[in-house]
C-alpha cells in the first residue's frame, strides 16, 4: 500500500517531533538514553475554516510551525539535559529562587535573541540584496535598471546567503546531529507512506530526501519571491521606488509569497510527475546539506513519535 500522508515533523535536540492530523508527539532521548515521549492535540485541527483556505493556510501553517518548533526545541533541550549541563557549569548547589530567576533571564535573552535574529534576517534578505544591486549599478552604470534583472540578482543573493548559512551550520557538531535526526524523520515518513511496518530495518532502506521538507519550503519561497518581485513597479504615481520603500513593498507581498510557496509544496507532496519533480528539485538539492543519514537510535526516536500520531481513521490522514 502506498499513500501520501499529511504527517510532518521536525528534528529537535536529540529527538524528533511528529505532527499528525489529531495528535502532535515529541520523542527525545534523555541523558540516560531513555526515550521520553510527550503528546498533545494538534492545534491546526481546531483552526477556523477560513485559515484552511488556499494561500491563507500557508501563512497560518508557517506561523504555527515557527511557534511550535520553538516550543518543542526548547523542551527537547530540557529533556536532553542541556539545561542541567549549563547549571552544573555555573553552580554546584541548587537554589530554587536562583533557578527561577535564571529561567526568567534565559527566557528574556531568548526573546531578545529572536528579535535580533529577525532583524538580521530582514537586513540580510531584504536590505542587503537591494543595496548590492544599487552599488553594482553605481560601479557599472551600463547595467540596465531592469525589474527582471534586479529581481533575479536580489533572489540569487538571497539564495547564496541561505545556502551558505545552512552549509556553515552543518559544520557544527550538535547541528550535524540535528540534521541526522532530520534524516530519521524523512525516512520514517517514507516508510509509513510505503505501507511498511515501522521497524529500524525497514526505515533504514528508505530515501532521506522528502519533497515536503521545510528546507524545500524555504528555498521555494525564495524562488517565488524572485518572480513576484518582477511585478513590483518601479514607480507609483510617477515617483520612483527606491531603497527602503522597495523593501517595504516586498514585506507587504511576503504573505502572498509564503502562501504560493506552501501550495507548491502541497502539490509536490501529493503527486509524482515531471512538473512536481521540477518543483521539488531545488529543495531536494538543498537537502543534501540539511539532511544526514541517521543512526539506529535516532530512527527509534522517530518511530516512537510517529506511532503516537498515526490516526485510527485513515481518511483523516489524506494529504
Amino acid at each position: 500500500m502506498n499513500k501520501k500522508t499529511s504527517i510532518g515533523g521536525q528534528a529537535l535536540i536529540e529527538g524528533i517531533m511528529m505532527r499528525g492530523p489529531e495528535i502532535t508527539a515529541m520523542a527525545v532521548r534523555n541523558p540516560e538514553g531513555e526515550i521520553i515521549i510527550e503528546t498533545e492535540p494538534t492545534i491546526a485541527s481546531k483552526a477556523p475554516r477560513i485559515l484552511k483556505l488556499p494561500l491563507i493556510r500557508g501563512i497560518y501553517n508557517m506561523i504555527m510551525s515557527f511557534k511550535l518548533g520553538y516550543k518543542y526545541l526548547m523542551r527537547s533541550a530540557e529533556i536532553a539535559g542541556l539545561d542541567e549541563i549549563e547549571a552544573e557549569e555555573t553552580s554546584t548547589e541548587k537554589n530554587p529562587e536562583k533557578e527561577k530567576n535564571n529561567k526568567w533571564i534565559m527566557g528574556l535573552m531568548m526573546i531578545i535573541a529572536t528579535v535580533l535574529g529577525v532583524c538580521l534576517a530582514v537586513g540580510l534578505f531584504m536590505f542587503l540584496p537591494v543595496k548590492l544591486f544599487e552599488w553594482l549599478r553605481i560601479l557599472f552604470p551600463s547595467i540596465p535598471d531592469s525589474s527582471v534583472l534586479k529581481s533575479v540578482f536580489e533572489g540569487v543573493i538571497k539564495i547564496v546567503i541561505f545556502v551558505g548559512y545552512m552549509a556553515c551550520m552543518r559544520l557544527m557538531k550538535d547541528i550535524r546531529r540535528t540534521f541526522m535526526y532530520h534524516g530519521a524523520e524523512h525516512k520514517t515518513i517514507f516508510c509509513y507512506e510505503a505501507g511498511e511496518p515501522l521497524t529500524v530495518e525497514n526505515i533504514r532502506r528508505q530515501k532521506k530526501y522528502h519533497p515536503r521538507c521545510g528546507t524545500s519550503f524555504m528555498i521555494l519561497i525564495l524562488l517565488v519571491s524572485i518572480i513576484i518581485s518582477m511585478f513590483i513597479p518601479k514607480t507609483i504615481f510617477g515617483v520612483e521606488i527606491l531603497g527602503i520603500y522597495r523593501v517595504l513593498l516586498k514585506l507587504l507581498v511576503l504573505p502572498l509569497i509564503v502562501g504560493i510557496g506552501y501550495e507548491l509544496i502541497k502539490i509536490a507532496g501529493r503527486w509524482d510527475n515531471a512538473v512536481t519533480k521540477i518543483i521539488s528539485f531545488p529543495g531536494m538539492l538543498l537537502q543534501h546539506i540539511s539532511v544526514i543519514e541517521p543512526d539506529d537510535d535516532m530512527i527509534e526516536c522517530a518511530i516512537a513519535a510517529m506511532e503516537k500520531v498515526i490516526p485510527s481513521d485513515p481518511e483523516k490522514d489524506n494529504w
